[in-house]
């Protein structure tokens, strides 16, 4: 498996989101969180009106050759409550008595499937529960990949067309048990909850179709494609067609970061040059709980504070996507 050519854009989906300026745990923003693609657990997820999602579906084309095998990779971040105020040296400085104060702090999960052939999937769909592991290494600045409960159901099935395409389908569940009942707190619910939840798809003797643009012989197939909670993109290197990217926010084929970035401002919008610039202003208090509150966000404080001139320059903005205009065109 390779998915080594999308992890980037792939973190970019995680993170988008996670913490926003101005970086303080305590921020009213940064307060309640409000992260894309967040599965709640099935039980909780039912009980609210409107009904949360617990679930995403994913449906794609591809062409698959006689031998053609499929790796699959879901990640999320599961939000552990973290005190905001910490000391120098990295633990609780006090006990806090507003719980608005404290941070939720986002651990990665990832689970893998490897080597699914397409032919046995066409024969029979196969069902199975996941259970996570941490996709951190824990350092001095990471908490602990602690142990947890998580708990969901995939289920796959290809589908052979007749016009030498196949079908994909892929559906996960958030099957967490969830002691408590429809009376629960979001916050209750969103330490089991899945949330940023993406899905890599890598093809191996075989190709995917784009939704987005695809050839006039597959046009009609591709509008049959029934997609939940995530929408699947062509992934990896421009023109090449082995990689899905099954993101909880709507992208183009073949997403890029931006070139010009520094390094990480959980922003999608290519604002680095305002957000950086908005960094360096904040008061020496304000820096303080920056650098005492989140792990990443001390990393963007020391990134920008450590910026020269001459990389500031570099992230202005942009124009993308130019196209030449016919000449009697409007």
């Amino acid at each position: 498996m390779n998915f080594e050519s999308v992890e980037k854009i792939a973190a970019a989906i995680l993170y988008e989101g996670y913490i926003l300026y101005p970086y303080r745990p305590t921020a009213i923003k940064n307060r309640q969180r409000w992260n894309f693609g967040t599965l709640y657990p099935r039980a909780y997820a039912e009980a609210q009106r409107p009904p949360e999602p617990f679930s995403f579906v994913s449906e794609c084309l591809l062409q698959a050759g006689a031998d053609a095998k499929l790796d699959l990779r879901i990640r999320f971040l599961q939000l552990l409550r973290e005190p905001s105020v910490r000391s120098s040296a990295g633990a609780p400085s006090q006990v806090l008595t507003d719980p608005s104060l404290e941070w939720d702090e986002g651990i990665e999960r990832t689970a893998t499937q490897s080597d699914l052939r397409i032919s046995n999937l066409i024969m029979q769909p196969i069902s199975m529960h996941l259970r996570f592991d941490s996709a951190q290494p824990t350092t001095e600045d990471a908490p602990a990949a602690s142990p947890n409960n998580l708990r969901a159901h995939l289920t796959l099935s290809v589908e052979a067309l007749e016009n030498e395409a196949c079908k994909l389908r892929v559906e996960l569940q958030n099957l967490t048990p969830f002691a408590k009942d429809g009376a629960a707190t979001r916050d209750e619910a969103l330490a089991e909850s899945f949330v940023s939840a993406h899905m890599l798809l890598v093809l191996n003797g075989g190709e995917f179709i784009s939704l987005l643009d695809p050839p006039a012989q597959y046009a009609a197939t591709a509008a049959t494609c029934h997609n939940i909670g995530v929408f699947p993109v062509l992934a990896g290197e421009d023109g090449t067609r082995t990689t899905m990217l099954c993101s909880p926010i709507i992208l183009y084929d073949y997403p890029k970061i931006a070139p010009e970035s520094p390094g990480d401002f959980f922003d999608g919008t290519e604002m680095d040059e305002m957000l950086a610039l908005r960094v360096l202003t904040l008061t020496e208090q304000e820096k303080q709980e920056m650098r005492n509150g989140d792990a990443r966000a001390r990393l963007i404080l020391e990134r920008t504070e450590s910026l020269s001139e001459e990389h500031l320059m570099k992230v202005h903005g942009a124009i993308r996507g130019l196209r030449q205009l016919q000449e009697d065109g409007p």
